[in-house]
């Protein structure tokens, strides 16, 4: 009787080199029709959290979750993950595949940054939301609560929301069998800036997608986990 460990082979794509990047796309745009869906939604959900907020410990599980939307939780994610999968620090995944994995994140991060900049929208936890005419008023600075300001405008897109999706798509790409759990962590992420105050329902579907539009540039074919496989025992 014999045991043998083996190293299982990366699998090519089934589907075509641009399958994962094309169901990036189709993901987004749907993010970007809900995202135009939610604008009548925001002010009305917005001012419900302000008023009622969410069951404590349906808030703790998403504060909890924040960890996999914001820059240090992730990279503390991100390090536990090379730490514990020695297949992302050998060839042929190092340095391509982790620095496209880092790429993606890094990307996501510039591109919110730079709509955020050009596109001013008041935070609900910093806006007069009774005094609003429509939901357009919350862009620009009119809505402002006085004495606000700063990183109080900044309410469009929601970078955690962005950040999120670009980790789990990151993940998805090279671990494609926890897809569902990475996505699931991504929309509790994104769902917490909503219950504290921090961003309307269409700021985290617009930024979902701007996440998985930039992250697609970086993440090709599918990328499976190389990893260590038991071979069964077998009786000679």
């Amino acid at each position: 009787m014999t045991h043998s460990f083996e190293r299982s082979r990366e699998p090519r794509s089934p589907d075509g080199s641009g399958s994962f990047r094309q169901r990036l796309w189709a993901i987004a745009f749907g993010l970007l029709l809900v995202g135009a869906a939610c604008l009548p939604l925001d002010v009305p959900v917005a001012a419900w959290i302000k008023t009622h907020g969410l069951p404590r410990e349906l808030n703790r599980l998403l504060n909890f979750m924040e960890i996999f939307a914001h820059g240090t939780g992730i990279t503390f994610l991100f390090v536990s993950l090379l730490a514990i999968d020695h297949t992302l620090r050998t060839r042929p995944a190092w340095p391509g595949v982790v620095a496209r994995m880092v790429a993606a994140l890094l990307t996501t991060s510039v591109c919110t940054s730079m709509l955020k900049s050009v596109i001013e929208r008041v935070r609900p936890r910093a806006a007069d939301l009774g005094s609003l005419a429509s939901v357009f008023g919350t862009f620009g600075t009119s809505a402002l609560i006085d004495g606000r300001g700063g990183a109080d405008v900044l309410s469009f897109p929601s970078g955690h929301a962005a950040a999120a999706a670009a980790f789990a798509a990151a993940l998805a790409w090279r671990y494609p069998h926890g897809s569902t759990v990475f996505a699931a962590c991504a929309l509790l992420a994104a769902l917490q800036r909503v219950s504290s105050s921090a961003h309307y329902p269409s700021d985290i579907a617009f930024g979902a997608a701007v996440g998985l539009l930039a992250a697609s540039v970086w993440l090709g074919p599918p990328r499976a986990n190389t990893h260590p496989r038991f071979v069964v025992p077998t009786a000679n």
